[in-house]
């Protein structure tokens, strides 16, 4: 009796996953209700932001042309940072999909907040560990089970206008220089003392 409880117990969950996963691999960009607004303005009028210090004045709010309680099934609100096509070209590990889950176009998340009606704003420090590129910033209202049901991007609808370009931090410091130019220095003498204490070492066995 217990085999087949635990048989039984195993099916629903099995069920469960597969029917979890298919809806999940259902859900299609295209069928998302465009409802939200969203604006990203770097905060200096800099052609290219540097990560780590560039900052973005994100705002998103219900558009006013959306429907009357269009907003019921939001929960929250999640952020996220996504790629220009520019920034797409032989860089499949960037591309677009319809199928979200397959999306990779957007894997930087910004911010992830409670759904409110009034109008929300946030000032973004770009992070440092964000490539170079160009970007543009899409919300999306996610319902109380996590699926996305609509969303607003800053961008237009081709991804061609509203962007911004991030340069990216090149990984170098001054110390990690000094550091390498020291090594190197120290490298040369040991492995000069060596030759020579062989050197001298032949020398003597000669005279011998």
């Amino acid at each position: 009796m217990a085999i087949h409880t635990f048989l039984f117990a195993s099916l629903l969950i099995f069920s469960s996953m597969e029917s979890s996963s298919g809806a999940m691999e259902d859900r299609l960009f295209t069928d998302l209700q465009n409802s939200l607004e969203v604006t990203a303005k770097p905060i200096r009028d800099d052609l290219v932001l540097e990560a780590g210090k560039g900052m973005v004045r994100i705002t998103w709010k219900l558009k006013s042309s959306a429907k009357v309680d269009a907003d019921a099934a939001f929960k929250s609100v999640e952020v996220k940072l996504c790629y220009a096509p520019i920034s797409q070209v032989d860089r499949p590990w960037r591309s677009t999909h319809n199928e979200l889950f397959k999306d990779k176009s957007c894997p930087h998340k910004i911010v992830s907040k409670p759904h409110d009606k009034t109008p929300q704003s946030l000032d973004w420090t770009i992070e440092r560990d964000i490539p170079i590129g160009t970007y543009f910033v899409r919300a999306y209202a996610v319902d109380a089970n996590g699926h996305e049901v609509a969303y607003g991007q800053s961008s237009s609808v081709e991804k061609t206008t509203n962007l911004f370009s991030v340069q990216a931090i090149s990984g170098r410091h001054a110390s990690l220089d000094i550091a390498s130019v020291c090594f190197s220095v120290f490298s040369v003498v040991a492995l000069s003392v060596f030759f020579l204490k062989e050197k001298r070492k032949v020398k003597l066995e000669q005279m011998k």
